[in-house]
C-alpha cells in the first residue's frame, strides 16, 4: 500500500501546522535538519514545503495534498481541488490579508498614486492583477523576504501579507488598501 504524501508549510506556520494536527492526535516531529518531519501514521509521510510553492507540488501529483494559503494557489495558477478553508497564522486564528502599504510620511494615498512607481512583493502576478483592475501603470518587482525594510530606498511600496500589522507599524508603514478580493491569475 502507498503512503499518502502530505506537504507541511515550511517557515512561518510550521508550528502552528504541527499544533493544529496534534489537536487533531496526529503527532509531527521535526528535526531541525530535515526536510522529511515523522508523523505518527504510517499510512502518511510528511516533506516540509513552503507555502509559496505547495500548490505547483500537489498540481502536479509529486504530493498528494498539501497546506498553504489561497492566494497561493491563485499566485501560481494551480488547478488544485481545496478540501478545506482552515483559518490560522503563525500568531493566531485570524485571517492573512495582502496589503498595500507605504511609508507613513509618503504621498501615496491610494492605488492611482502608485502610478509609475516601484512595488515590491513576493506576489507579482497578483500585484499585477490588482494593479491592472485599478488601471494602474507601476512596475512590480519580486521580493526575496524582508519587505518591509524596502520602502521609502528600495521601492515606493509593497504589497505583503500580514496577520495583525505590527511588523508594518514597527517599520513605520501604513497600510493603504487590502486586497481581499484575490483576482484569478491565468496559468502561466
Amino acid at each position: 500500500m502507498s503512503k499518502l504524501s502530505l506537504g507541511i508549510p515550511k517557515g512561518s506556520l510550521e508550528k502552528t501546522t504541527c499544533e493544529m494536527f496534534a489537536k487533531a492526535g496526529y503527532n509531527i516531529s521535526i528535526s531541525s535538519r530535515s526536510y522529511f518531519p515523522s508523523i505518527d501514521d504510517n499510512e502518511i509521510e510528511c516533506m516540509l514545503i513552503r507555502a509559496q510553492e505547495m500548490s505547483r507540488y500537489v498540481e502536479k501529483g509529486i504530493l498528494d495534498c498539501g497546506l498553504t494559503g489561497f492566494d497561493w494557489i491563485q499566485e501560481n495558477g494551480s488547478e488544485v481541488e481545496e478540501v478545506a478553508e482552515l483559518v490560522y497564522g503563525k500568531v493566531g486564528r485570524r485571517p492573512l490579508r495582502w496589503v498595500l502599504a507605504v511609508p507613513e510620511d509618503s504621498n501615496i494615498k491610494s492605488p492611482k498614486d502608485l502610478e509609475g512607481k516601484l512595488i515590491a512583493t513576493e506576489a507579482v502576478g497578483m500585484t499585477k492583477c490588482y494593479l491592472k483592475k485599478h488601471a494602474v501603470n507601476a512596475t512590480v518587482e519580486f521580493s526575496w523576504g524582508a519587505t518591509e525594510v524596502k520602502p521609502p530606498k528600495l521601492a515606493d511600496a509593497i504589497v505583503e501579507i500580514t496577520e495583525t500589522g505590527s511588523s508594518l507599524r514597527a517599520n513605520k508603514l501604513t497600510i493603504i488598501d487590502t486586497q481581499l478580493d484575490l483576482l484569478p491569475i491565468k496559468k502561466r
